[in-house]
């Protein structure tokens, strides 16, 4: 994995179209930063309600209190699907594509997946026109699936992936998913997953962790594991708090803090009584501040069994925080040096976690290595992987 990055120089100024599906609070700053280096317009498919958001597993209806649309130009299409949902291929259908690829003059347009009929109608019309086409997801082949859906994706994904002119990585185990699907290696570019370091870094510097701390109840010498996500199934919590119950039974006591929300918070609640593990509760997080919760926790913890990445991970370690993530993550080997910046251990394996966790107690905060680390993974590094796509798709024509 390349560990430094540079922005390619274009002899001109490059337009880039991009498809996503709606505004997401990961995407936005990327598109920003995009913008000013390339002339970029977004098209979204879909407006998200904050009734879908709590459907989508957040238990609460909200809106992100983060810009998600300034500094870059962009249009939502019309959605003209019968029941318009991101989470069905039928939900996001936007014929309209066809026209603004035709007459946009783009110098390639981006993607972002295959999993929706928008894309696919986008990426005909690219076809139709001349305009090369990129995709850009995260998908892994640790993402647990049966046997009937692994032999269809054996036969289709092959001429899948061979409708695109290039296909942006986002980490080592979407690229071998990639290769594995037969992307060759000519058309594989490195455009890291990513979240705003700067912005994370900078808010987590001016939080107060002592004052954080005290808001919860807790002192400054308390030793504080933070679960940030949604509170469901997939994501395993409950053997974090097994595993937080086990190093109290070691002599190393430790709090656990949810920033979340989701159907298994009460039965969490029992869980975390009948073991005597001293838990928060923070219920639903937005993004501004996570800064100051990720500041005020020792180490952060994603324990998940099906994780196409763990964009959490980028969040706390920019903020200075060390990780404990499974090995079933996406980011494991990218993001996790082990001994530096965190631990990895086995999925569902709980004396593994436990020991991962007492590893990652053990690192101190906010060191240069993990600074490092994270900048790996920045918008910037993201920006100069897309631009550098883009600028050889033009140097094949």
């Amino acid at each position: 994995m390349p560990a430094a990055f540079e922005t390619p120089v274009m002899t001109s100024r490059l337009k880039l179209g991009i498809l996503a599906s709606h505004p997401i609070q990961y995407q936005a700053p990327l598109f920003r930063e995009l913008a000013t280096r390339c002339d970029l317009h977004v098209y979204f498919s879909h407006r998200q309600t904050p009734q879908a958001q709590a459907a989508a597993g957040f238990g609460v209806a909200f809106e992100w209190d983060v810009d998600l649309l300034s500094g870059y130009e962009h249009s939502f299409l019309p959605n003209v699907a019968r029941q318009p949902d991101t989470g069905a291929f039928r939900g996001c259908d936007t014929p309209t594509i066809a026209d603004e690829i035709n007459v946009g003059g783009f110098d390639a347009f981006l993607v972002m997946g295959w999993h929706l009929k928008c894309f696919w109608q986008a990426i005909r019309a690219c076809q139709r026109h001349g305009v090369p086409v990129m995709v850009r997801g995260d998908s892994q082949l640790g993402t647990p699936r049966s046997r009937l859906k692994q032999a269809v994706k054996a036969l289709l994904y092959p001429w899948v992936i061979r409708q695109f002119d290039a296909c942006l990585y986002v980490g080592q185990r979407n690229r071998e998913y990639l290769e594995h699907y037969g992307a060759p290696a000519s058309r594989l570019f490195f455009a890291p997953h990513c979240v705003d370091t700067l912005a994370f870094a900078s808010a987590a510097a001016a939080a107060d962790r002592t004052a954080v701390r005290a808001g919860w109840g807790l002192t400054p010498d308390d030793r504080v594991v933070l679960f940030a996500g949604k509170l469901m199934g997939n994501k395993r919590p409950a053997d974090l708090v097994r595993a937080v119950a086990q190093l109290g039974l070691q002599g190393q006591r430790a709090v656990l803090v949810w920033a979340g929300d989701g159907p298994d918070r009460q039965a969490l609640q029992m869980l975390g009584e009948s073991l005597s593990v001293p838990m928060v509760f923070l219920g639903f997080c937005n993004q501004s501040q996570l800064p100051g919760i990720y500041r005020a926790a020792d180490a952060l913890a994603l324990p998940s069994s099906s994780e196409t990445w763990g964009l959490v991970v980028n969040e706390a370690m920019a903020c200075g925080t060390p990780c404990v993530v499974s090995d079933a993550c996406g980011c494991a080997p990218d993001m996790i040096v082990p001994g530096v910046c965190g631990a990895v251990f086995e999925m569902g394996d709980l004396t593994a976690l436990a020991g991962a966790l007492a590893k990652a107690l053990a690192i101190k905060r906010d060191t240069l290595a993990l600074a490092e680390q994270s900048s790996r993974y920045s918008v910037a590094a993201t920006t100069a992987g897309v631009l550098l796509a883009v600028q050889a798709l033009q140097n094949r024509l």
